[in-house]
């Protein structure tokens, strides 16, 4: 087995990072039939195939010579490397960055027979084929430029993990964010619709005006190709305010929806001031739980008109970098951003 310096390791690392990338990236803007920047960091680096190759050349170097043992402990290296990130970046994120639930022998959809054969068929093309020449270029370095070059790519490397990390916990934040509110604005027409007791004509007129199933669907289906006709915006101004008009109108429906509720419990209300049906405790109760829901909207509301389209932004490049992304606590969410980028991605 072949000893490394720790820094001829780190440009062992980067220089798969770097492959893994040129070759996801490529792979994956052939299937969607548009450029994909693949991955999870910003740059030109897929981290799982730097530690990929790295544990795979630690695993498999001391059998070398042999081609079913480099197959075997690559594979099986590589595969409980995979599971491990899969599983621990789902219970941080809440989004899975790879799934295999749909292909067969399958563990938790985090790792399948059919990549855990290829990563086996990449450990021998990497141990034989690929590492000698990358393996000889690196020994004719001289130690003190491996190790300046190791130190500025780790300097780069841990800066864009750390603008990646942000953006990937402000995509929970936001799944997490639309969800709330979808089942918020749910959740509050139905309370109002129940406690309002409306006889059957006012509780139909009450639910052709909130509308809030229609309003929800709207704001993720709405066609923005009027957009689109504007040919003299540059192309990357175009895009951006294609997002911004997605996202304002996705704004108004919601608000919408919660004027249309705040008039149903305000009109409630003021019949409450002069029920006779009602009196002393009950009324005080059924006022409080009225202005509770008031106070409710006037805080959804809040939220929704200080949202901005710059930390949607960040959001849109990881879905776009991750285009098998799923979310099973937030698929509603994660579709309606798939939309919205795909909407953003029509202007070009």
């Amino acid at each position: 087995m072949y000893v490394y310096t720790l820094g001829q390791w780190l440009l062992f690392f980067f220089l798969y990072c770097f492959l893994g990338w040129v070759w996801e990236s490529c792979y994956v803007s052939a299937r969607q039939r548009r450029w994909v920047n693949r991955g999870f960091l910003h740059g030109p680096l897929l981290p799982i195939y730097g530690f990929g190759a790295v544990i795979i050349l630690w695993a498999t170097l001391p059998v070398r010579g042999s081609l079913p043992l480099i197959f075997l402990l690559g594979m099986l290296a590589a595969t409980a490397l995979e599971y491990v990130t899969g599983a621990a970046m789902e219970a941080l994120f809440k989004v899975r960055y790879w799934d295999y639930s749909g292909k067969p022998f399958n563990l938790n959809g985090h790792i399948c027979l059919t990549c855990s054969l290829a990563w086996g068929a990449f450990s021998v093309l990497l141990v034989k084929v690929l590492h000698p020449p990358f393996e000889d270029l690196v020994l004719r370095l001289p130690a003190f430029l491996a190790d300046a070059l190791a130190c500025v790519l780790t300097v780069y490397f841990t800066a864009d993990t750390v603008r990646s990390f942000q953006a990937a916990m402000d995509l929970r934040e936001i799944l997490t964010r639309l969800t709330e509110e979808n089942e918020d604005l749910r959740r509050l027409a139905k309370r109002a619709e129940v406690i309002s007791a409306f006889a059957e004509e006012d509780l139909r007129r009450f639910r052709e005006k909130t509308e809030v199933e229609r309003l929800l669907r709207q704001e993720r289906w709405e066609d923005t190709l009027q957009q689109l006709r504007d040919a003299r915006i540059k192309r990357a101004r175009r895009r951006q305010l294609l997002l911004e008009e997605s996202l304002r109108r996705r704004t108004t429906a919601k608000l919408k929806a919660l004027d249309n509720i705040r008039e149903a419990l305000e009109a409630y209300r003021d019949r409450l001031e002069t029920a006779r049906d009602l009196t002393g405790e009950a009324l005080e109760a059924r006022m409080a739980e009225v202005q509770q829901l008031l106070e409710q909207l006037r805080d959804r509301e809040a939220v929704i008109r200080a949202r901005t389209a710059r930390r949607y932004r960040q959001s849109l490049r990881i879905l776009r970098g991750n285009p098998s992304a799923t979310a099973k606590a937030f698929s509603e969410a994660l579709e309606s951003l798939r939309k919205l980028g795909d909407r953003r991605e029509d202007g070009k």
